[in-house]
């Protein structure tokens, strides 16, 4: 390729192609990688819980969806297994939503359809791995990276011997608005609202044992809506499956480095080719959000003499973000581990804790703020 960019995305995913549009605002001139030019699947189950942080972000881009494709969740209730519950408000935190669950295919075809109108972006429809004239190489490819493995950084990755099974449901009973969490027997079952404000339809993430996860996903439609109404208690009335089942193993992971200079190539990692969380508390698309919002600002605020390639800038980002890590992905791995024990001792103090937490006030509306990106941990 004939022509030099200033910067190379590796990637165009959700965080990769936000990154190209911030990026493009401030005038630079992205190569945006990706395999295909294949538009967003109909048939994806996926959604994911935005914060005000995200949303704030994605607007700023004219990225976020509709109110049908982006329900806000007024509350959230959270059982335990032996009587622990805990609930938020929006209304006690003075905030429209504590979150939005947005569908997956209707934010990228909003994404791919502000890329397309960037005259300073330019889509790149070739292998992975094709070489690209850049200044500095951004890496957006997700958890199994190819980029990442060419530039020899380590991936820690530590399984959590569960997988995520998510799907969509109808439901006999409107949503409310309510996300619903149950933690039972070292299985945590979330259904998240769907289609606006009436809506009752919901997605769902049940993060399961391996050996289990098996057995669920060979079950007919109706013998697995019916277990996913005995995991959840009837809150939503008889279920029926309203689209297929994705399923994919859990892990913890984290790159040794984020930032570097390889063969005189300046590079980053951002979101999942970076860092995974476990999806219990549905901060890993925020946490890929905010890496890409981390850097645009610090490549923005650079001084006028200073390459985006500037290690200074690149370490910046990286103490930034690994801070912000460190909160978020500290707190997921202990709520896992914590309602993974099945000994009766662990479960009494763990819906104890759930229970005091519920009552301790000024802590629960610090989480609260936490989660819905209202506060910094960087």
């Amino acid at each position: 390729m004939a022509q030099s960019f200033d910067i190379c995305i590796r990637g165009a995913g959700i965080v990769g192609r936000t990154l190209a549009l911030l990026l493009a605002r401030d005038r630079l001139r992205v190569a945006l990688v990706a395999e295909s030019a294949a538009p967003a699947s109909t048939n994806d189950v996926r959604a994911y819980a935005l914060n005000t942080a995200s949303r704030q972000l994605l607007e700023s881009l004219r990225c976020w969806p509709d109110a049908e494709h982006a329900t806000a969740v007024q509350k959230m209730q959270v059982w335990g297994d032996n009587g622990g519950e805990v609930s938020f408000s929006a209304a006690d935190q003075g905030s429209p939503a504590l979150a939005w669950i947005a569908d997956v295919p209707a934010l990228e075809a909003r994404l791919q359809e502000a890329v397309r109108f960037q005259p300073m972006i330019e889509l790149v429809n070739a292998p992975i791995n094709a070489p690209v004239d850049a200044t500095l190489t951004l890496v957006c490819e997700g958890k199994a990276s190819s980029t990442r493995a060419e530039l020899g950084v380590h991936f820690d990755s530590t399984p959590y011997h569960q997988q995520a099974i998510a799907t969509r449901l109808r439901c006999a009973l409107p949503h409310g608005q309510v996300a619903r969490q149950w933690f039972a027997n070292g299985e945590i079952l979330a259904f998240l609202p769907l289609q606006g404000e009436a809506g009752n339809s919901v997605a769902v993430v049940w993060s399961v044992q391996e050996d289990r996860a098996a057995t669920l996903l060979a079950l007919p439609p109706e013998a697995f809506a019916l277990a996913l109404h005995d995991a959840s208690h009837g809150a939503l009335g008889d279920l029926a499956l309203d689209g297929p089942r994705a399923a994919w193993p859990l892990h913890k992971a984290q790159a040794s480095q984020w930032v570097g200079h390889t063969d005189k190539r300046a590079w980053a990692l951002l979101g999942d080719a970076a860092h995974t969380v476990h999806p219990l508390a549905g901060q890993g698309l925020n946490l890929g959000l905010g890496d890409a919002a981390a850097l645009a600002q610090v490549l923005q605020g650079r001084d006028y003499w200073r390459s985006v390639a500037d290690p200074k800038l690149l370490r910046q980002y990286e103490r930034a973000r690994k801070t912000a890590l460190l909160a978020v992905g500290g707190a997921c791995d202990g709520l896992q581990l914590l309602f993974a024990h099945r000994l009766p001792a662990v479960q009494g103090l763990r819906n104890w804790g759930m229970k005091g937490f519920e009552r301790s006030g000024g802590l629960k509306a610090w989480v609260a703020r936490q989660a819905m990106g209202l506060e910094t941990t960087s």
